[in-house]
């Protein structure tokens, strides 16, 4: 009996020290389109058209206002999740309430995103007005195990909501 746990803690040890859990997980980048992200709040979506430089409606095929977005692609450049940049998009109905925020393109690890979804992380401000989810701090140490990404995302979020209260509709 003594042999055969030695035996199992070996292997064990050995697994640990040597098997694929060691290795370094390499970014794999993931392309997200913002309409495609959008046509999940709004399936009769076919467009984005530009308000300002900021502001961006969402249009159906009869030109119809379904709701609004925001990016914070332009401005995230120097804001560096555990990886690159974690740009974001914000979708809004017509009142300006927030109806979803999701990562635009970007090279995070999969799983920790995940984790964050999961987490809810991405639905906290849901159901929020610009200027209330702009008053909002997520705490990114919540997320355990992804508070890199989230301070990133976190960052880009605040930022887009900020650069909206500017450039009102």
């Amino acid at each position: 009996m003594k042999k055969v746990l030695l035996s199992f803690i070996a292997i064990f040890v050995f697994v640990q020290m040597f098997g694929q859990g060691n290795k370094e997980v390499k970014p794999v980048y993931r392309e997200v389109s913002g309409l495609e992200v959008i046509q999940t709040v709004y399936p009769s979506a076919v467009a984005v058209e530009k308000v300002n430089n900021v502001w961006f409606k969402i249009v159906d095929s009869g030109k119809k206002i379904l709701g609004y977005t925001l990016s914070s692609k332009p401005y995230s450049e120097g804001i560096k999740g555990y990886h690159n940049t974690t740009p974001v998009i914000i979708v809004l109905d017509p009142q300006k309430v927030i109806q979803k925020i999701a990562l635009l393109s970007n090279w995070e690890t999969a799983g920790y995103i995940r984790k964050l979804e999961r987490q809810n992380y991405f639905n906290s401000w849901n159901g929020l007005k610009c200027n209330e989810a702009a008053s909002k701090k997520a705490s990114a140490d919540s997320y355990t195990g992804a508070t890199i990404s989230a301070n990133a995302i976190t960052k880009n979020i605040e930022i887009v909501l900020k650069k909206a209260a500017e450039n009102k509709l």
